[in-house]
């Protein structure tokens, strides 16, 4: 014996309460409130194009934030972040249920936008620390899963808060949930192993950042953009070919939840599978399904074939589930991880927001059909550049992970 100390190893379950139930908590909360804040903003007294308006705001404040939540993340530390963002959004929500009139929503749903923007991040940059790499897949999958599960749980605790004591209930609801998100991370996360929460003495510009990784970019951060413009155009696609084909909202609602449920059945299997096999294992299958489920739709001239595409698409968004933020992270350097995936995640939030704009665009100089080729071709092209010009994370070199989860 020679008296030495040896690391406790990493187990998945030691981030339930500081990463996992934190998230589901703010999915929840963010869940609760989306499907509602057109209406409230209509009871305030807004037209339905200053409505919609709003709801385009909280993304944009998302992606205007990505950047600066990455330079943040590097000067405060995950611990600090995350608390912030908590802490700001207690304070957006009880805002909002309060707001007097419509052009008080705005700044508040920008800023709502921001405190997600830095949530994401440095809850991603800290599941980073904490966990090694041939974990990771499971740990960030499983980061997805809860996101999906709270989004999927947050509109209807939302429409029963709203159904016994008020529209405004749901940001009243968000406002707990957020307080109650920030206890926990009060309470139990610590800076990783090896830091003391004390920034850094220097910090690379972002501009160097990507210049230095933007073959990274340029090469995996398209094939994630291409898994988000695939995720996005397809809200926008199956309703607008259900009402096409004759179906009515409830049926494309339906359409959409048997979509949904298969996807959240897959998040820990693909973490498995990233792990033991290799990310490509998932992200590939994730975009040739999803883009033949898209190429398939304008094909579809019933309600079960409708059905039939959105279950693949669903099936193939499901193998997806966190592989963007285990890229984002396997490339990540340590020493500017914060700027780095600032600049990943608004690639990703990019992918996002423009690919119903591009299926609008397309619609407009084209057809619906036109739409759906373009849109399952990006996503073919992105399996491509995957497979023949992104290296495989999982076999690059293993770093030491810094333990597990202190204070779990």
């Amino acid at each position: 014996m020679n008296g030495s100390v040896n690391p406790v190893p990493f187990r998945i379950r030691s981030l339930a309460i500081p990463v996992y139930l934190p998230t589901l908590l703010f999915a929840v909360g963010q869940g609760a409130v989306i499907p509602v804040l057109p209406l409230y903003a209509l009871e305030l007294g807004a037209t339905p194009a200053v409505a919609g308006l709003l709801v385009a705001l909280r993304g944009i404040g998302t992606m205007a934030f990505d950047i600066p939540a990455g330079v943040m993340v590097a000067r405060l530390g995950e611990r600090w972040a995350m608390l912030s963002a908590t802490g700001v959004l207690f304070l957006v929500a009880v805002g909002i249920a309060l707001a007097p009139g419509p052009l008080a929503l705005a700044p508040l749903v920008f800023v709502m936008g921001c405190t997600w923007a830095v949530w994401m991040l440095a809850r991603l940059s800290y599941a980073t620390d904490v966990s090694p790499i041939d974990q990771r897949g499971r740990v960030l999958s499983l980061i997805g899963g809860s996101n999906r599960i709270g989004n999927f749980a947050g509109p209807f605790v939302g429409a029963a808060a709203a159904a016994i004591i008020g529209i405004d209930a749901a940001f009243y609801l968000q406002a707990l949930l957020a307080l109650a998100a920030a206890t926990l991370i009060f309470a139990v996360v610590r800076e990783p192993a090896g830091t003391d929460g004390t920034p850094e003495p220097h910090h690379p510009s972002v501009l160097a950042v990507l210049s230095e990784h933007r073959g990274v970019f340029a090469t995996a951060g398209l094939a994630s953009l291409a898994i988000q413009v695939l995720r996005s155009s397809r809200q926008a696609l199956i309703p607008l070919w259900g009402d096409r084909i004759g179906l009515d909202a409830a049926q494309v609602s339906v359409i959409f939840g048997l979509s949904s449920a298969l996807d959240m059945t897959l998040f820990y299997p693909v973490g498995i599978i990233m792990d033991r096999w290799g990310r490509k294992f998932a992200g590939v299958p994730c975009l040739l399904l999803m883009s033949l489920g898209t190429l398939a739709i304008p094909f579809t001239e019933s309600y079960a074939a409708l059905l039939a595409a959105s279950l693949v698409t669903g099936f193939g968004n499901g193998l997806g589930s966190g592989i963007n933020m285990t890229l984002g992270a396997d490339f990540a350097p340590p020493s500017s991880r914060g700027e780095f995936l600032g600049v990943w995640r608004l690639i990703t939030d990019l992918g996002t927001a423009g690919g119903p704009l591009l299926v609008s665009a397309i619609i407009g100089a084209g057809s619906l059909a036109a739409a759906a080729a373009a849109t399952g071709g990006i996503g073919l092209a992105g399996a491509a550049v995957l497979v023949l010009l992104v290296p495989e994370p999982l076999r690059r070199a293993p770093r030491p992970a810094a333990g597990p989860a202190p204070g779990a």
